[in-house]
């Protein structure tokens, strides 16, 4: 018979789960991260690890989800200073601090490994559909937050997806230059929203 948990005791494990997620993606990867890792770590017995996740790459994919959310707040936060007007540099800096700030999370390997296109590949077509309409979501919330005429919200998103991308090419474009050509190119789909 499962053991019952505590509202706070779910909470806690999950959080604990998720805190354990993020710190073996970025030692291990997504392929070697096992559940036996992840509950050894958070002190649970496997069993109790599936009464909470059906799979480790939901729960992987549920850690960098959190992050994602965290990250779409604090933007959130920066962008409503902007409401009295902003400029295109404005914006252009703020979403390049934010490209910035995921590059710094340790996690650029996963996705340069083929991690993070694998860990894709094992999520529910549902859960990855939800992630892409929540990314044509945040833009639309930046239209409307800015008072800006809708544009195409898929061609927006999708272009800010192709320089989150961008990040893996980061030697071929030149170390020396790279920041310059990530702010170039955000200032161009800046001036899109703006046109």
């Amino acid at each position: 018979m499962p053991k019952k948990f505590t509202e706070a005791e779910k909470e806690y494990i999950v959080k604990r789960l998720k805190e354990e997620a993020m710190k073996c993606l970025v030692t291990y990867g997504v392929k070697k991260t096992t559940v036996d890792e992840l509950v050894k770590r958070v002190n649970i017995p496997k069993g109790t690890f599936y009464l909470f996740y059906p799979s480790k790459e939901l729960l992987l994919y549920d850690a960098i989800n959190d992050l994602h959310e965290e990250m779409h707040e604090q933007f959130l936060n920066e962008i409503s200073k902007f409401k009295n007007g902003f400029h295109a540099e404005d914006l252009a800096e703020l979403l390049f601090r934010l490209y910035k700030q995921f590059d710094e999370t340790g996690l650029m390997p996963i996705v340069m490994n083929g991690d993070l296109d694998y860990l894709i590949r094992k999520l529910p077509e549902d859960v990855v559909k939800e992630h892409l309409s929540y990314d044509d979501f945040s833009v639309k919330q930046l239209f409307s937050f800015l008072s800006l005429e809708e544009k195409d919200i898929t061609l927006i998103s999708g272009g800010l997806r192709a320089v989150f991308l961008t990040l893996l090419f980061k030697r071929e474009i030149g170390e020396q230059i790279y920041d310059d050509v990530i702010r170039m190119m955000i200032k161009g789909i800046v001036l899109q929203f703006l046109d």
